[in-house]
């Protein structure tokens, strides 16, 4: 019964999408939803952006395990990450009227620069998006009793995705997103009420927190430990912040002002709500001490769905499903159609400069397919990788090779584009170097490839002048003479 209404759900879902799909005319529309999304949908798809597998599974299992601080990357990392782009870059960039974030590195860089972070953003996809993948697999092999295989029901779950998101593109995303995440909100909060009474209240739940120090937020006062709080920070904190999911929320708004103030609410709110997972799955460990502290053994993730389906009722269990399917398919919809709109506009034009509006529209769908396609494979193949893990390791690429140019070229005259060619070679190689050698066990390879890739843009864009400057410094001594 529960699985018949998660399938109903999807085709709802699914039939939402396509109808939004009909304001679809041109490319624009596909990649931005014609710049005409009002404020709140745009703090709806900001906080959905984030919202998904790793928020309702990863988060809790890393935070039951290692406490507050083992979780600084996400969710106050990523949620800084929105905050920041509100505060900071989507003014800027709004102003630009731009389809991609790719689209300001060719107009800063040039084209170099333009194709290399386009492939740059286009690999940071796969991990996020197989993460969101895994979960719905996991998802239909829970709900089915083992019946549907966890690939199978991957396979699933993207072909319902692709369904709207093939079709629709961002209109479909943003309108389905705007649905789900009142689903999820409205799910996951019942859901915390009533497991807290299963408890015995919810101070019972926070004293267990207490006892067992999982609210320790700072690390400890050692070199080797905060450096790797600082990088785990900064990795979706900045890293994501040169992203085309985020850009295309920001470009997608109606107004500069839906554009800065929505990112920022659905940063605060997206902070605030993973809380909610967090005490869901200790108020697990009161309620089911023994079994959940095997499980937190075997695999953490499945804490929670074990918790709703062994010990809560039917009602409760339609409303968690429906809450995490909702998380997923938001969040992966927006993740597939991010990079197949970056390859189209900022990679395919080079072969296709004459390329129509409407054969590009083509062109999207079609990379939106076979990204999908390769997205599963991948997924597939990393079966039994974490979840957490999977979505860290995904923004670590962004942050070494095109964070510092975009915010160097945004906020610093002399940026030029040997500088940025420095800034992402560097970066690149030292985040290589150090996680192919022993050194990335001592200072973590995130943090390294991007102190790299500052001193690349520092050094590639104030060199060639110091030269310029020191003979024309020789010339002015040698007239004078």
């Amino acid at each position: 019964m529960l699985l018949t209404l998660v399938i109903v759900y999807l085709l709802v879902t699914i039939a939402i999408g396509l109808v939004a799909a009909k304001r679809v005319k041109n490319s624009a529309d596909f990649a931005i939803a014609g710049r005409r999304l009002p404020l709140v949908m745009i703090v709806t798809t900001t906080f959905a952006t984030w919202f998904g597998s790793e928020t309702v599974l990863g988060i809790p299992a890393k935070f039951v395990n290692g406490g507050l601080h083992t979780v600084v990357e996400d969710p106050f990392g990523a949620g800084t990450c929105l905050i920041l782009v509100g505060v900071f870059f989507a003014a800027k960039l709004y102003r630009m009227t731009l389809l991609t974030i790719s689209d300001f590195f060719r107009e800063r860089f040039g084209r170099s620069v333009e194709v290399v972070c386009s492939l740059i953003i286009m690999v940071s996809y796969l991990g996020w998006v197989s993460a969101q993948v895994t979960a719905l697999g996991l998802v239909f092999n829970v709900l089915s009793g083992g019946a549907i295989s966890v690939p199978l029901g991957m396979v699933i779950g993207v072909v319902s995705i692709l369904a709207y998101t093939l079709f629709g593109g961002m209109w479909s995303v943003a309108i389905t997103d705007f649905i789900q995440m009142i689903i999820l909100v409205g799910g996951l909060a019942i859901l915390a009420v009533f497991a807290s009474h299963m408890a015995g209240g919810a101070d019972k739940v926070v004293n267990l927190a207490l006892s067992r120090d999982m609210f320790r937020f700072l690390p400890e006062p050692n070199f080797k430990d905060i450096v790797f709080f600082i990088a785990a920070a900064i990795t979706m904190m900045l890293g994501s912040i040169p992203q085309q999911d985020v850009f295309q929320r920001v470009m997608s708004a109606d107004s500069t002002h839906s554009a800065t103030r929505g990112p920022v609410i659905g940063g605060v709110f997206y902070i605030l709500f993973a809380f909610v997972p967090m005490f869901l799955v200790t108020s697990a460990l009161v309620i089911m001490p023994e079994q959940a502290q095997a499980l937190l053994q075997d695999d953490p993730q499945k804490v929670l769905p074990t918790l709703v389906l062994e010990k809560m009722p039917f009602i409760m269990q339609v409303l968690f499903f429906g809450a995490l399917l909702s998380a997923i398919k938001s969040c992966a919809s927006a993740t597939l159609l991010a990079p197949s709109v970056t390859f189209v506009e900022n990679i395919w034009r080079q072969f296709r400069p004459h390329l129509g509006d409407q054969q590009e529209l083509k062109t999207m769908r079609i990379t939106v397919l076979v990204f999908s396609t390769l997205v599963l494979v991948y997924a597939i193949r990393m079966q039994g990788t974490s979840i957490y893990e999977m979505v860290s390791g995904a923004y670590q690429v962004t942050l070494v090779g095109a964070f510092v140019p975009l915010v160097f070229g945004l906020y610093w005259k002399k940026a030029s584009t040997q500088g940025a060619i420095f800034s992402i070679v560097l970066g690149l190689l030292t985040w290589g170097l150090f996680l192919a050698t022993p050194a990335g066990e001592e200072f973590p390879a995130q943090l390294a490839g991007v102190l790299a890739s500052l001193a690349g843009m520092l050094v590639g864009s104030l060199g060639p002048q110091a030269i310029v400057n020191r003979h024309a410094s020789h010339h002015k001594l040698v007239g004078a003479d």
